[in-house]
């Protein structure tokens, strides 16, 4: 069946995605996220998921660029992601046209959508960043492990761990379920903007939006089951682009207490020693009063390199 473009805008031509399109947008995608690109592990499952477009532009039967939105919180919000522009087109303002026109076609699809979120790594100036409304900013401690190190790591993680904490997995449905709804837990784990960010999509933690957040294949760690202080998730391990091929390993932490923190780490870590393989980055996002302490942690491991020594995850909302 051929496929029929959904628009033009200043001299693009727009088009949902289709999984034979894969070649073509990792072409445009060098150096994305300076090769942390989640994308190439996504962008198939991205096709068939529920609430879901993935849009391109194209000029001159080119592709020049990409956007995708999730629609969430009962059809209220859109969160936006992957956007990309080929390295011929950057600057010229190709973003800004697929962002517009992506805005519009999910306004048309799905009529409710009043707000847009975003998450992003870097800065983007005082002037961009007065168009939103910045709900919160996470720190992010970023490190690289190869897999012959890995065990060492976490066994000088461990040595400096403080014994009295203890954390557990969360994996039945019906407990999940509970603490996911209860009505107070953005207050007492800080939640930013009041949602759960995961992998860097954020999700508020209702009912309608439980499946989503159990797509991304998440283990959830808390301090206890009633009333918790203390949550950290992570994601299965996958592949990306950097440095000729490696595995990315994010995990979230929620609340403020640096000894739960510290032990989230190693835990985390623990459960997905036998998968690591190559090299491994290690993303770890919190609330930046633990970033200092978390830091200090990490810092000085034989064979561990850190990725950039601060920064931080900002949390963008404005309306659609």
């Amino acid at each position: 069946m051929e496929q029929r473009s959904i628009g033009d805008c200043d001299g693009l031509t727009f088009w949902l995605a289709q999984p034979e399109d894969y070649d073509a947008v990792m072409g445009i995608s060098d150096n994305v996220h300076r090769g942390y690109d989640y994308l190439p592990h996504r962008y198939h499952s991205w096709l068939t998921e529920p609430n879901r477009v993935v849009i391109l532009a194209k000029t001159e039967g080119k592709l020049v660029a990409l956007e995708s939105g999730l629609v969430v919180d009962e059809g209220h919000t859109v969160v936006v992601e992957g956007l990309r522009v080929c390295p011929s087109e950057r600057g010229k303002g190709v973003a800004g046209i697929i962002q517009r026109f992506t805005d519009q076609y999910i306004r048309q699809l799905y009529p409710t959508v009043r707000v847009k979120w975003l998450t992003r790594g870097e800065d983007p100036g005082p002037e961009k960043l007065a168009k939103f409304t910045v709900l919160d900013r996470r720190a992010i401690i970023s490190l690289c492990v190869k897999a012959e190190n890995f065990d060492g790591f976490l066994s000088d993680l461990k040595v400096k761990l403080d014994p009295e904490p203890r954390l557990m997995c969360l994996d039945e449905e019906e407990q999940l379920r509970g603490l996911l709804l209860d009505s107070a837990l953005g207050s007492r784990l800080q939640l930013p903007g009041g949602a759960m960010i995961i992998d860097w999509q954020p999700l508020k933690p209702i009912e309608s939006n439980l499946k989503a957040l159990q797509r991304h294949n998440p283990t959830w760690l808390v301090d206890r089951l009633m009333s918790p202080t203390f949550l950290s998730i992570h994601t299965p391990p996958y592949p990306i682009p950097y440095n000729g091929g490696a595995f990315r390993f994010n995990i979230d932490l929620f609340g403020t207490s640096q000894a739960l923190a510290r032990l989230a780490l190693v835990s985390h870590l623990e459960r997905v020693r036998d998968k690591i393989q190559g090299v491994v980055c290690i993303f770890v996002y919190m609330h930046r009063s633990l970033w200092k302490g978390m830091f200090e942690y990490c810092e000085g491991m034989t064979g561990v390199q850190s990725v950039n020594l601060y920064w931080e995850q900002l949390f963008l909302e404005r309306p659609l």
